[in-house]
């Protein structure tokens, strides 16, 4: 086998990217800057022709690529409908349709729940609007803005991360095909992978019940009680306004201004992301759905649903009344802007990870590491270091720990980054990689149905989202303080133990267990019951 022609050094643009991310908090520089590391190793140390490969073979082969604009235009039209469907009013009187059943404190935490799960397809709309909104409902009841900035928050990320349709789907979608791509795998697997990874992202599904059990048990515990306790008494110095949209100056529209776009968008993407899969194969009969599936575009499906979405809420506003048509455009473009950061970390991660692979442009290799001129060969190294370092029991070991430390390190990223977004983008494709290489070392594994590999990239997602609710510094945890009217620190101060609590019992009950075999299946009901326990056991009701 030929020697690989930069070993440790072909790690260098991650763990740059990574370190600068923690240090600098400015997740677009940092990637960049790993970029630019890795031009220097493929092209000999040159400062100057490293700055024309990290723009032109890096950067602008990434931009150009037909696979990355679809994902960059979807998230982009999404954006835009999101904000005519808002502009429109259609939000606000999907709200105005839930709030009149919120009459008690237990059924207000509930209805801010049931709407951080209908506003599934992005989580900045949903922490903007909810707050904004519900907060007159919320006083009115004496529930806390503590308490609304965590039933805001920790809803917002989980949904968005989960749903099909969202500003997120195509985004993690991608970063799983990324890492298969680096690895040689078929990278039709990816919307596969990504739908049979939603039972082992035990946080995201664990901060989203215990938001219900908290709500529906209406059971308190540590400085969030505490808060509880002070908003019985009276108005608190919490509760002074710093909204951050003018969601309350649009008059509500009908409800199904908001929800018929978002349907027929989900429409289109299911039937296109069948149908695409389906072309695949000359006969159906006899093949698994989960088989078309992963032969489906679903790049091409999220694109056009988006963009036949965002016609329909344009369609509908401007049918109404409600909008005229230099309205909906800049009501599209408002929206359009507020995705462009989160574009920006997409394509520049994306580009670290097609830097680190053993894939090119130009073509098939014919020989070993042909393409080291432009490709780094990350995966080649780390699957030799692998071969070398465990054998027997200390890989077997390195296995059954590697979806806790997957999470584990995806948590400490997104805390110190402040960023989930950013954190998957550095992370994924590089976990996906070292899975591969520990599960494979043997032979052919079938990837689709592994429970390690599986949780490994769950835990990646899942730990990012949970970093991201504990950190200062995130800005869906900024934009639920400010839009609840609630005091930042004590945001973060009130939200974090719930969020230690929900990530506790996902390595505990979850990470740890199934690395030594056990079924998901198994684990899931026990986490439930653990939730239920703890806050029966240190929860206590605020009216009591």
């Amino acid at each position: 086998m030929a020697e690989h022609p930069f070993g440790w050094l072909s790690i260098l643009p991650p763990i740059v990217a990574i370190l600068l991310a923690i240090v600098t908090r400015r997740v677009v520089v940092s990637l960049i800057a790993g970029i630019y590391v890795g031009a220097l190793v493929t092209c000999g140390w040159s400062p100057w022709l490293a700055i024309r490969d990290t723009w032109e073979t890096h950067l602008w082969s990434t931009l150009i690529d037909p696979g990355k604009l679809r994902v960059f235009s979807f998230t982009l039209f999404m954006g835009a409908l999101i904000g005519v469907i808002t502009q429109a009013g259609g939000m606000q009187g999907l709200i105005n349709l839930v709030s009149p059943w919120a009459k008690t404190r237990r059924r207000g935490q509930l209805a801010t729940w049931f709407l951080g799960m209908l506003i599934f397809f992005d989580d900045y709309a949903n922490t903007i609007l909810l707050g904004s909104t519900l907060k007159p409902i919320t006083d009115r009841l004496k529930i806390s803005r503590e308490k609304l900035a965590y039933l805001v928050d920790s809803t917002a990320a989980p949904v968005a991360g989960l749903a099909l349709v969202s500003t997120w789907v195509a985004v993690e979608i991608d970063y799983v095909r990324s890492g298969l791509e680096n690895v040689g795998e078929e990278t039709g697997q990816a919307f596969d992978m990504f739908i049979a990874s939603i039972p082992y992202r035990f946080y995201i599904l664990g901060a989203l019940l215990f938001v219900f059990l908290v709500s529906a048990l209406n059971r308190d515990f540590g400085p969030m009680f505490k808060a509880e306790q002070k908003r019985q008494q009276g108005p608190t110095g919490a509760e002074i306004d710093a909204d951050v949209n003018a969601a309350d100056t649009v008059k509500p529209s009908h409800w199904m201004s908001a929800i018929l776009p978002i349907l027929v968008t989900l429409g289109v993407v299911v039937w296109l992301i069948y149908k695409t899969g389906a072309e695949a194969f000359d006969s159906l009969d006899g093949v698994p759905l989960r088989e078309v599936l992963g032969q489906s575009d679903s790049t091409l499906a999220l694109q056009y649903g988006s963009l036949i979405g965002l016609l329909v809420a344009g369609g509908l506003a401007m049918g109404q009344g409600l909008l005229s048509f230099s309205g909906v455009v800049e009501a599209a473009m408002k929206g359009a802007r507020v995705v462009i950061p989160a574009i920006a970390i997409l394509w520049c991660a994306s580009t670290v990870s097609r830097m680190t692979s053993n894939k090119s442009v130009a073509g098939e290799a014919s020989t070993a590491f042909e393409h080291q001129d432009h490709r780094l060969y990350t995966g080649d190294h780390l699957k030799a270091v692998l071969s070398e370092s465990f054998s027997g029991e200390g890989e077997a070991t390195a296995v059954k720990f590697l979806p806790t430390v997957v999470f584990v390190l995806a948590a400490f990223v997104a805390f110190c980054t402040g960023t989930s977004w950013g954190t998957m983008g550095i992370l994924l494709p590089m976990v996906v990689t070292l899975a591969h290489a520990l599960l494979t070392r043997d032979g052919p594994v079938d990837l689709g149905a592994s429970p390690i590999f599986l949780s490994s990239i769950g835990g990646v997602l899942a730990g990012a989202v949970f970093g991201d609710h504990c950190s200062p510094l995130s800005d869906t945890t900024v934009l639920s303080s400010q839009s609840s009217g609630c005091d930042h620190i004590a945001h973060v101060w009130t939200q974090m133990p719930y969020a230690m609590t929900t990530a506790v019992v996902s390595v505990v009950a979850g990470t740890l267990p199934l690395g030594f075999g056990v079924s998901v299946w198994i684990l899931l009901p026990v986490q439930v019951m653990l939730l239920v326990g703890i806050l029966f056991l240190l929860g206590r009701k605020v009216d009591e």
